[in-house]
């Protein structure tokens, strides 16, 4: 993530191939080629606390656009990706892929209605965003995705679905079979949100509860965050004294062949970290944090 290197033979356009992994990292994609096979999932519940107490301070400047949770999310898994970059592996055609940026998808709803149209935002972050360059996009996304402009994603989709059927299936299953190689045409997957670090889906925003959501086998996605509902929840003190607190539950889908359990287990905790203390996502992305 840091300077960029010359490209070798052996690397994709999006990740650098990784030549000098363990015996057991090495062999895990030949004998689960995968990724949905390879499914772990992790859930946690948050307190709400200090990330209310946090947007509060930050909207009571009256911004345009309002800082929300999803902001501070996003960002949260952002920084995750920069200061633990395993997360950021992804494995196509039984190799392991460093990937060569930090970025993130999401859907919009354009409209609260059952037959209204979704577009695809996508956001490629730098080693200097904060959660305030990261708000000022996701706004500047929110806007273009609910006017009448599409994304690149949707318009392809809508090409091949143009087509007569046997034809569209019969190209679609071409793309497929370059997209595992990494030759892919880029016109056709910039913008997928299933090629990004970590695909996130706010579903409390239509009041769902936290879930799993599966990986695809198609894209290069490791990581799949879903927020669920806020809800109170009891919080109990040392001596059981319970306290109602309103808290969020989030489920992370994650491909367990790029690391190992241990890995798994500090990187939730500096997520838990980072949304105990947001302050500290007015840091640059790639800024170390002791947690």
């Amino acid at each position: 993530m840091g300077k960029k290197e010359k490209r070798r033979f052996g690397d994709r356009r999006d990740g650098k191939l990784l030549r000098n992994i363990d015996s057991m990292h090495f062999i895990m994609p030949i004998i689960f080629p995968n990724r949905c096979d390879n499914e772990a999932y992790l859930t946690d519940r948050i307190d709400l606390e200090n990330i209310n107490a946090y947007l509060a301070k930050k909207n009571g400047k009256n911004p345009d656009f309002k800082y929300t949770l999803f902001h501070v999310i996003l960002t949260v898994m952002a920084k995750t990706l920069y200061l633990r970059p395993k997360m950021n592996r992804f494995i196509c055609n039984g190799n392991m892929y460093q990937r060569n940026e930090v970025s993130a998808a999401f859907t919009i709803k354009k409209t609260f209605e059952d037959e209204s149209d979704e577009a695809l935002a996508f956001i490629h972050t730098k080693p200097t965003d904060t959660i305030e360059t990261v708000h000022d996009f996701i706004r500047d996304q929110v806007t273009k995705c609910r006017g009448a402009e599409g994304d690149n994603a949707t318009d392809n989709m809508d090409f091949f679905n143009k087509l007569p059927r046997f034809l569209s299936k019969w190209l679609v299953h071409i793309v497929m079979w370059l997209e595992k190689r990494g030759k892919a045409p880029k016109s056709l997957n910039e913008g997928d949100p299933y090629y990004s670090s970590c695909v996130l889906s706010n579903v409390g925003s239509i009041k769902l509860k936290c879930g799993y959501h599966h990986l695809t086998n198609w894209g290069t996605t490791s990581l799949f965050c879903l927020i669920g509902e806020k809800k109170m929840t009891p919080r109990f003190d040392e001596n059981g004294n319970a306290e109602m607190r309103e808290t969020v539950d989030l489920g992370l889908t994650i491909d367990e062949r790029l690391a190992d359990g241990y890995y798994y287990a500090k990187t939730l905790r500096l997520i838990e970290h980072l949304l105990q203390n947001p302050e500290l996502l007015e840091l640059p992305l790639e800024e170390p944090i002791e947690y």
